[in-house]
C-alpha cells in the first residue's frame, strides 16, 4: 500500500472516531506517540489500528512485568506486536521496560529480541535508593550499572533512557543525582525520557532549571497533568492541559532549546488495570491528543 492509499484510510478512520479535520490536517513540530498502558486490554492488531486512525506515529509499548508483552514472551510476542503496528503505518517508538541492568538473562533476552525488530530505545525500570546507605555511595553503584547496561546496548543499536518520577527514595526523582551520573556519558549512548508532570510535582516553581539541567540528555518528553489531591501533598493525574504543569511555558521552552525528538503521551487518570474502562480510556487518549497538539501550536 502506498502512503497516499495508506494516509486517506487512516483519515477515514479518524472522521469515523471523531477527531475534527483541523486537528486531522495539522502538521504538528513534534511525533507524539502514546503509552499503551491503557490500551493493554486491545489485541495488537486492534490497537495498532486505534494509533494509526488517531495520528500517533506509534505506541510506547510495555514490554515489562503485566505489560502488553510479557518478558518471558518476548521472542514470540514482540515480533507479533511489531508487525501488526508496521501493517498499519505505525511503529514501536519507544519500548518501556523493567531493565535497569545487563546482569539478568530475562533483560539480554528482551533486548537482543527488540534490537532484532528494529527497536532503537528503551525506558530503563525505576531504581530506588536502598535505606539508609550512603547516597554518594549508591550513586557511584548506579553510574558503575549504567555503564554495563550501555556496553550491553551499544552493539545492538539499542539507547537506554531513564524516566525521572516523583516519589521519595527514587533515584532521579530531584533530576541532580540523575545530571551526576550521566555527566559522563554521551547523550547518543543513554539519555532521559523527560517527564514534565514529574518534574513538576518535585520542582515546583524551579522546574524550569531543571529542564535546562537535563536539556542535553533529552531522548524523549512525556506529558501528563495533575492536580494537588484535595489540598493534599499528593498528586493526582488529570486530564492534559487542565492541571498544574504549565504546559504553555513548557512547549515554549521545547521549542526554543531545539528539540526535535518525539513526544510520548501518557494518559493516566483513567485505571488502566479495568478492562470495562477501555472506552473511557479511548476517549481520554483522544481528548488529550487534541489538547496537546493545541498547546504545542500555541505556545
Amino acid at each position: 500500500m502506498n502512503f497516499s492509499r495508506r494516509h486517506f484510510l487512516q483519515s477515514s478512520i479518524i472522521v469515523g472516531a471523531g477527531f475534527p479535520a483541523s486537528l486531522r490536517c495539522a502538521d504538528s513540530t513534534y511525533d507524539i506517540c502514546v503509552f499503551n498502558k491503557p490500551l493493554q486490554h486491545m489485541s495488537y492488531g486492534k490497537q495498532a489500528e486505534f494509533v494509526a486512525a488517531s495520528g500517533f506515529v506509534g505506541i510506547e509499548g510495555t514490554v515489562r512485568k503485566k505489560g502488553h508483552v510479557e518478558p518471558e514472551k518476548v521472542e514470540s510476542d514482540l515480533p507479533a506486536q511489531v508487525k501488526a503496528l508496521k501493517e498499519h503505518g505505525v511503529g514501536m517508538t519507544l519500548m518501556t521496560t523493567d531493565i535497569n541492568n545487563a546482569d539478568d538473562e530475562i533483560h539480554r533476552r528482551v533486548l537482543r529480541t527488540a534490537s532484532e525488530q528494529g527497536i532503537t530505545r528503551f525506558r530503563m525500570g525505576s531504581i530506588k535508593y536502598e535505606g539508609e546507605r550512603s547516597i554518594p555511595e549508591q550513586l557511584k553503584e548506579i553510574r558503575e550499572t549504567f555503564h554495563k547496561l550501555i556496553d550491553f546496548c551499544k552493539p545492538l543499536g539499542i539507547q537506554p533512557l531513564y524516566q525521572n518520577h516523583s516519589g521519595a527514595g527514587r533515584f532521579g526523582a530531584g533530576l541532580w543525582d540523575l545530571k551526576w551520573v550521566l555527566s559522563d556519558i554521551d547523550p547518543k549512548e543513554a539519555g532521559v525520557a523527560f517527564d514534565i508532570r514529574h518534574a513538576t510535582v518535585e520542582g515546583g516553581q524551579s522546574w524550569p532549571t531543571e529542564f535546562q539541567l537535563m536539556r542535553p540528555h533529552f531522548g524523549f518528553v512525556y506529558c501528563k497533568d495533575f492536580v494537588w489531591q484535595n489540598g493534599s501533598n499528593r498528586p493526582e493525574n488529570v486530564p492534559l492541559g487542565t492541571g498544574r504543569v504549565d504546559y504553555p511555558r513548557f512547549f515554549s521552552l521545547l521549542k526554543k532549546s531545539g528539540y526535535e525528538g518525539p513526544i510520548s503521551l501518557h494518559m493516566e487518570y483513567k485505571d488502566h488495570r479495568k478492562p470495562e474502562l477501555l472506552n473511557e480510556s479511548i476517549d481520554a487518549i483522544k481528548t488529550d491528543m487534541e489538547s496537546i497538539r493545541k498547546l504545542i501550536k500555541n505556545s
